[in-house]
């Protein structure tokens, strides 16, 4: 019996850096297509000109972020004259934060936390670009985030304008949009969509068997031989469909792998999967609360403390609640109410009754959203 537990100093893992939601790994299947299209939106800049424009469109866990990474990858491999820089928009939501990661990228050094304005960093990037006579193409990761925040319009603005101001300056965007409902070409206002012009990119879901194929290569490079069996990986998998997201499936065989190493077993079991998937499907409740501002935070716990005994609430009580308790106005409180459903945490229904009534549900446990809160 012995023999079947590991040492203390013994691992499961081979590499555990390939279950990480950010890794980018060497051989990226089933985006041929995307990666082709994404490529040939570049290729102007490559050349000096001006990169198309994009739109990057597909449910989370579909690819997206991890094509544009690679290409990304690729290029900074191959020239210096076209400079991409990757921002997560559900971090730098706003323009002044968006700019101020593009001049660190060109400069090496972040601008001062105090006294800098906008129009000075924005200058300098400008300055930098064509003292460097060098291409700037920006990814903007979720930018459905400045969408809710009010910021697109600014930032894109900003971007594909700059060239009024700064004559001989090519500035390219490629925008990351994993909210199916929002339809970025119509939601920009008319002077930034007579620039912006993109053309669109859709990421299709995995099917069942691409998604085992990811898992595999996943494991043989992670795992040593022999600790997931094959019953195992098809549980994962089956968890992951349920999911509908493919980083589902890899934090499900981090965690399970963890689990098996904690008891010091060799091999995964079953326990150890579904122990693990009881944190995992949350993966998006996590990320996204991790985004959200303390006033936004505030709002969600009042929902959630209201919906622990499983009544329907309409806007006007929760509002009462929020007033109180989060110290929010009325137009705030529905600016805040807006985005809590745009990036599902909430499901925002109108009712008829008296008047169209809007009635909050959470879409998760409230107690494991208070939890997450706390």
């Amino acid at each position: 019996m012995k023999r079947d537990l590991l040492m203390w100093d013994e691992t499961l893992f081979r590499d555990p850096e390939v279950f990480e939601i950010d890794y980018v790994p060497e051989q990226f299947d089933y985006r041929e297509t995307q990666m082709r299209e994404l490529a040939f939106q570049i290729k102007p800049g490559l050349r000096g000109g001006r990169p198309l424009n994009t739109i990057c469109r597909g449910l989370p866990g579909t690819g997206k972020t991890t094509s544009v990474r690679k290409l990304f990858t690729q290029i900074e491999e191959a020239t210096r004259k076209l400079i991409p820089v990757y921002i997560n928009c559900q971090i730098d939501n706003t323009k002044f934060a968006i700019f101020a990661q593009i001049y660190h990228k060109l400069s090496g050094h972040l601008p001062p936390t105090s006294g800098t304005s906008f129009k000075q960093i924005f200058d300098a990037i400008c300055r930098i670009l064509l003292k460097e006579e060098a291409v700037l193409l920006v990814a903007l990761d979720d930018a459905n985030y400045l969408l809710y925040e009010n910021e697109i319009n600014r930032v894109l603005y900003a971007l594909l304008r700059a060239h009024e101001s700064y004559p001989g300056t090519r500035i390219g965007v490629i925008t990351i949009i994993s909210d199916l409902s929002v339809d970025l070409s119509r939601e920009v206002d008319p002077r930034v969509a007579s620039v912006f012009r993109p053309t669109e990119i859709y990421f299709p879901p995995y099917s069942a068997d691409e998604v085992r194929h990811i898992l595999t290569e996943r494991v043989l490079t992670g795992l040593y031989p022999g600790v997931l069996p094959d019953t195992m990986l098809d549980l994962v998998i089956e968890q992951t469909m349920k999911s509908g997201d493919l980083r589902v499936g890899l934090d499900l065989l981090k965690r399970a792998a963890l689990n098996a190493e904690k008891d010091a077993r060799r091999r995964i079991e079953e326990d150890d999967v579904c122990r693990a998937y009881q944190i995992s499907k949350y993966l998006h409740l996590t990320f996204t609360l991790r985004t959200l501002k303390t006033e936004e935070k505030n709002l969600l716990r009042t929902i959630a403390t209201m919906s622990v005994g499983g009544n329907e609430m309409n806007a006007g009580e929760v509002y009462k609640h929020a007033k109180q308790e989060a110290k929010l106005g009325y137009t705030r409180f529905h600016e805040i109410v807006k985005k809590l459903d745009a990036i599902r945490l909430i499901n925002l229904d109108y009712r008829e009754g008296r008047g169209r009534t809007r009635v909050i549900t959470l879409r998760y446990e409230p107690q494991r959203v208070l939890e997450l809160l706390d």
